[in-house]
């Protein structure tokens, strides 16, 4: 049930973006044991110019293939983050090309109180879920 937001910079074809968001989903799968069909994910585009993505001092090289990834989940342990970390860049890298220091991961907990799959319900809090 994580919710997943992807961006990146234009120009990817259908095929890349559909491997891409193939090889996050992957990585949630293994790294937070959710079922394969717990899918929720939003690309979105833009402009070089619409990016401002720096390396905080880490002496990273960023490329036009930056990668942000947010993670909007229940709390999860600091070692199932770790590995979704992990297992995400080395998805990136081995599916995509996309080197590590262009994935950037952000993740934010959340309760079963902040969630409706539709029809206006609480469906973790009414026992539908």
């Amino acid at each position: 049930m994580p919710l997943i937001r992807i961006d990146v910079i234009e120009g990817r074809t259908e095929e890349e973006l559909q491997l891409l968001a193939d090889a996050v989903h992957d990585a949630v799968v293994e790294s937070f044991e959710v079922p394969e069909n717990d899918r929720y994910q939003t690309i979105n585009q833009h402009k070089p110019y619409e990016m401002y993505i720096e390396d905080t001092g880490l002496g990273f090289d960023r490329t036009n293939n930056i990668v942000v990834i947010q993670v909007i989940s229940k709390t999860r342990t600091a070692e199932q983050k770790k590995r979704l970390y992990k297992n995400v860049a080395g998805h990136l890298q081995s599916r995509c090309h996309i080197n590590s220091e262009d994935v950037m991961i952000s993740i934010t907990d959340n309760t079963e109180a902040d969630w409706s799959f539709g029809m206006g319900e609480a469906q973790f809090l009414n026992g539908k879920l």
